[in-house]
C-alpha cells in the first residue's frame, strides 16, 4: 500500500505544479507561466508513466486557450468566472423558455442581448420613453448579422428540402464569382 500512496503522492505534486502556473495572480506573467506550462507538459509527455503521459495529453490539448487573455485585467481569469459573468442572461433565457438549456440566442444575439438583459442591474426602476430614446436607431453590429446569416445557411443546410436549394444557390454564387 505504501508505494502506491507514494506514488499517488508525486501525481498530486505533479498536479499542483501545473496548477500554480494557471493562477493569474501569482507574480508572474502569462508568458513566464505559458513557459512554464510547456515545460511540465514536455518533461510529462517523456515520461515512462502512463499516468503522467495522460496527463501531459491533457496539457497539450488545453495549452491553447489558457493564455490567449495575456494578462489584461478585463478578461475573465477562467471558465468559472467566465460562466458567472453569463449566469444573469443565462438565467433569464430559462425562465423565458423554462427549459434547463439557455439556447444559443445568447450567442447568436449576444451583442445586442446581453446589455438589454443586464440593463436591470444598474437601472432598477423601469425605463422611461426618454431614457430609450437614444437608442430608437440603433443598429447590430456587423458580427452579429453575420451569426445570424450562418445561422441561416445552417438551417437550410439540414433541412432534406431546402439543402439541394441552398447547394444551387451557393454553386451560383461560386459560378458569379469566377
Amino acid at each position: 500500500m505504501a508505494p502506491e500512496q507514494q506514488e499517488i503522492r508525486e501525481q498530486v505534486e505533479q498536479l499542483q505544479r501545473v496548477a500554480a502556473t494557471l493562477v493569474p495572480n501569482s507574480g508572474s506573467s502569462s508568458v513566464e507561466r505559458k513557459e512554464q506550462f510547456e515545460q511540465i507538459q514536455q518533461e510529462l509527455a517523456t515520461s515512462t508513466d502512463s499516468v503522467r503521459r495522460g496527463m501531459a495529453a491533457v496539457m497539450l490539448a488545453w495549452v491553447l486557450g489558457l493564455f490567449v487573455g495575456r494578462d489584461d485585467p478585463d478578461l475573465p481569469v477562467d471558465n468559472l468566472e467566465l460562466e458567472r459573468w453569463f449566469r444573469l442572461p443565462k438565467g433569464h433565457e430559462r425562465r423565458i423558455h423554462g427549459r434547463r438549456h439557455a439556447g444559443v440566442r445568447i450567442v447568436q444575439e449576444g451583442p445586442t442581448l446581453l446589455p438589454a438583459l443586464d440593463a436591470h442591474r444598474a437601472h432598477p426602476q423601469p425605463f422611461t420613453a426618454s431614457e430609450l430614446q437614444p437608442y430608437q436607431d440603433a443598429r447590430k453590429p456587423p458580427c452579429q448579422l453575420e451569426c445570424l446569416q450562418r445561422r441561416k445557411i445552417m438551417r437550410k443546410a439540414r433541412s432534406k428540402k431546402k439543402r439541394p436549394l441552398l447547394l444551387a444557390e451557393l454553386e451560383r454564387r461560386y459560378r458569379a464569382g469566377l
